[in-house]
């Protein structure tokens, strides 16, 4: 490298990335998986998975994901104001990428993906029965996104309280969660880019007392 090469790509999105592929979410990544089930109020049922979703909240516990248009996830939200986050696992992958598939409204996507469902203990929404931790979320906020110019935009951020939880039994250790047993599935930024947590991935570092 020249002293006058640039050290850094820089740019501003407002104005184009000039590369390939936008690196905004390889970037911040990998991400968990949001795979959101939900019921509409006439009963059908969809599950769909979103890449933007975190955990915001320990007490009480809230998770969000966000819904870049406004997709029949959102609508079934605001309709019930109920949704399952189902964990993604390496083994889950393929059928979870099959719920992707940009299928009309009011498709079930268990059944196109051959996925058994399991009732929910405090929703009408079912979960996906071999995903080893679910929660039972219901709405708090949905809030439409906006730019620094105050304008809206089609993105909207859906926030949900945890109201029950369900943890596959095996991996529970002397009361901690393994989650480098899960086999958590993480989404990446590439077109096709998804990360794997395991046993190789885990250090541990104690917080300063």
């Amino acid at each position: 490298m020249t002293a006058t090469e640039p050290i850094f790509h820089s740019y501003e999105p407002k104005a184009g990335h000039g590369l390939a592929h936008d690196p905004f979410n390889a970037i911040v990544g990998p991400r968990p998986i949001g795979w959101i089930s939900t019921r509409n109020a006439g009963g059908a049922v969809n599950l769909a998975p979103y890449s933007f979703f975190n955990a915001f909240n320990y007490v009480p516990p809230i998770i969000g994901f966000a819904s870049i248009g406004a997709k029949d996830t959102l609508r079934n939200i605001e309709e019930t104001g109920e949704f399952v986050w189902n964990l993604v696992t390496r083994p889950l992958a393929e059928q979870m990428n099959q719920t992707c598939a940009p299928v009309a409204p009011g498709v079930n996507e268990f059944e196109l993906a051959e996925l058994e469902s399991l009732a929910s203990s405090q929703l009408s929404v079912p979960r996906v029965a071999l995903s080893p931790v679910a929660f039972e979320c219901r709405k708090t906020q949905v809030l439409q996104l906006q730019g620094l110019d105050g304008n809206k935009v089609s993105t909207w951020l859906v926030l949900g309280e945890v109201v029950a939880v369900h943890i596959a039994r095996h991996l529970l250790k002397d009361g901690v969660y393994q989650t480098a047993e899960a086999e958590h599935v993480l989404r990446g930024g590439g077109p096709a880019d998804y990360f794997q947590v395991g046993p190789e991935q885990l250090f541990r570092m104690w917080r300063p007392t």
